[in-house]
């Protein structure tokens, strides 16, 4: 191929280049559009807040544990236990093993095995495992009480969080009545 077929080739593709470029330029300037003053909506955009302990309460106040305990049975929740056994037990009198021994747990005033060595969080929880705060503490507990040692993931299903609460309450020396 010879210098001069070069520079045709090299000349077409410029010449394109110039074509595109220009044929924009001059829809630009026929069809030209004008933008608005002022958009013609605007999104309205909340400020997120952080969420405080009289906010956490609030959301506790707002489950209806009664519908929910109302949900569980208690041979499911001894089959949904078995994840928890893997490090609580639940017999009377039973040793204490990665967790506290659970057996008694609902009534219980937070952090009370006396000899397990509970996470500074939790030792100073100053509450009782209600049935609300079992829910809770369930859901995810690293979320529940911030700095607890507890790495479970939680349980997201409402029925089975009702159903664990249930075994754990019938596996007590004397079970709490169902809210």
């Amino acid at each position: 191929m010879d210098s001069f077929e070069i520079n045709k080739i090299v000349a077409a593709v410029l010449m394109v280049a110039l074509l595109v470029i220009g044929i924009g330029k001059l829809s630009n300037l026929i069809f030209h559009v004008e933008k608005p003053k002022t958009p013609g909506y605007t999104v309205e955009v909340e400020q997120a807040t952080a969420v405080s302990s009289s906010a956490k309460t609030a959301v506790e106040e707002k489950i209806d544990i009664a519908a929910l305990m109302a949900m569980g049975d208690v041979a499911s929740g001894e089959k949904i236990f078995k994840k928890c056994a893997a490090c609580h037990s639940i017999v009377k009198g039973g040793k204490n093993n990665i967790g506290p021994a659970l057996y008694n747990v609902v009534g219980r005033k937070t952090g009370a095995v006396t000899d397990y060595k509970y996470s500074k969080a939790l030792a100073s929880y100053e509450k009782e495992w209600t049935f609300e705060e079992l829910n809770g503490y369930l859901i995810k507990p690293a979320k529940w009480i911030k700095g607890t040692k507890m790495a479970f993931a939680g349980l997201r299903k409402e029925k089975d969080r009702a159903s664990v609460i249930k075994y754990l309450n019938q596996n007590s020396d004397s079970p709490v009545s169902l809210p």
